[in-house]
């Protein structure tokens, strides 16, 4: 299939999720492959943060597929109320949307932001493909500017001074360096504080890709080892180290 091709299967979220999808390497396979190769390809649980994040991007990248959220005036996921018109899917509370409102007006009110994020050359939600460091991998760009030739990635954080600690903690120095192969531009992250919608830009330093690099070189390591070594045996693996 030419690239192309597999660009535009890409865009839809069924094919880039889904069993097309899983063909190729992604950051979101880092952690699972740094820490749990045996997982790898396995559906992580949805959680209320995967929620609210998902509803913070797609209210400012794509508002009109929020009708695909249900929201649900209860105060908990406990309460009755909730649990009788959720049906038993995750859903966001009206009291999330209220602050996610919030926070998206916070930042599309600020200018630069602003321009970052609805320039006058930008595409949202870009898929990419590329074969990197030996295998081949895949991404979705949050906004491509190309007018700033920049790749802007949006954050949410529970606490903006600790962020550095979350870009490592999270992996987002191995996202930097893997996007910034796919698309060929620098990448920054646009992040908000959940807490007291603070905003703030960070750029990525030599050594923010570097350490990204080093994590999906190991990363690679692990998928070749589990996945392509010839007779290996898991049940053997085990990690040795001196304290």
């Amino acid at each position: 299939m030419k690239k192309e091709d597999v660009i535009k299967k890409l865009r839809n979220d069924e094919h880039y999720y889904g069993d097309f999808g899983k063909k190729y390497l992604s950051n979101s396979d880092i952690s699972t492959l740094l820490t749990n190769p045996l997982a790898l390809g396995k559906a992580l649980e949805m959680r209320p943060a995967f929620l609210v994040g998902g509803y913070f991007h797609t209210a400012i990248l794509e508002p009109d597929k929020l009708k695909k959220y249900r929201v649900i005036p209860s105060t908990t996921r406990n309460t009755k109320a909730y649990k009788e018109m959720s049906g038993g899917e995750l859903c966001l509370l009206q009291h999330e949307v209220d602050q996610l409102e919030l926070m998206i007006d916070k930042m599309l009110s600020n200018n630069v932001c602003k321009d970052l994020i609805h320039g006058d050359w930008v595409e949202y939600e870009q898929p990419g493909i590329k074969r990197i460091e030996g295998e081949m991998w895949k991404g979705k760009a949050d906004i491509i500017n190309h007018g700033e030739k920049l790749v802007v990635d949006l954050k949410t954080t529970a606490d903006l001074k600790k962020f550095r600690w979350s870009a490592s903690k999270y992996n987002y120095d191995s996202q930097a360096y893997i996007y910034r192969k796919l698309f060929g531009y620098e990448m920054i992250f646009i992040v908000i504080d959940k807490n007291n919608h603070q905003i703030g830009i960070f750029d990525c330093s030599t050594e923010f890709y570097e350490r990204g690099q080093r994590k999906v070189e190991e990363a690679i390591q692990a998928y070749r080892l589990f996945y392509k070594q010839k007779g290996f045996d898991p049940k053997q693996y085990f990690i040795n180290e001196t304290l």
